[in-house]
C-alpha cells in the first residue's frame, strides 16, 4: 500500500498528513509546505478561469487522487470520493488536470514508485 498525502484544495487551504514516513509525521518541511501551497493555488487558479454554468451555485467536496511525476506532470487523476454531483466531480478533475504541469515535487514526497501520490479534497462553495 502506498502512502499518500492529503491536502485541501481549491476553496479550502490546509494540510493534513496521513500515514507517511516518520520524518513527515514529525513535521512538514518548508519545501513541502511551499510546494503544496503552490499546487493548491495553481488548481484554484485553473478552476477560477474554467468555471462552467453547470455547477454555478453548487456546493460539495470532491477528493481527487492524483499521481504527480518527478517532473511535475500529472500521471493519473481520478475521483477517490465523489461529491455526489457529476458536474462538480468533472470540474474538480478538469482543475487538477488543467493545472499540470506543477513544479517538480520535493524528493521527500516521492513514493517508492517515483511519484507523489496525493489525495486532494477540492471543496466548492455556493
Amino acid at each position: 500500500m502506498s502512502s499518500r498525502l492529503l491536502t485541501h484544495g481549491t476553496v479550502l487551504l490546509g494540510l493534513l498528513l496521513v500515514p507517511w514516513p516518520a520524518q513527515a509525521r514529525t513535521g512538514v518541511t518548508p519545501a513541502v509546505r511551499n510546494w503544496l501551497s503552490a499546487l493548491v493555488t495553481r488548481i484554484d487558479a485553473v478552476d477560477r478561469t474554467d468555471r462552467r454554468g453547470e455547477t454555478r451555485g453548487a456546493a460539495g467536496t470532491v477528493v481527487v487522487r492524483v499521481a504527480i511525476a518527478p517532473d511535475g506532470s500529472v500521471r493519473q487523476a481520478e475521483i477517490e470520493s465523489s461529491s455526489g454531483s457529476p458536474g462538480l466531480d468533472r470540474r474538480a478533475l478538469r482543475a487538477v488536470r488543467g493545472a499540470s504541469p506543477f513544479k517538480p515535487p520535493p524528493a521527500e514526497l516521492l513514493a517508492e514508485t517515483g511519484v507523489a501520490d496525493l489525495s486532494v479534497p477540492v471543496q466548492f462553495g455556493p
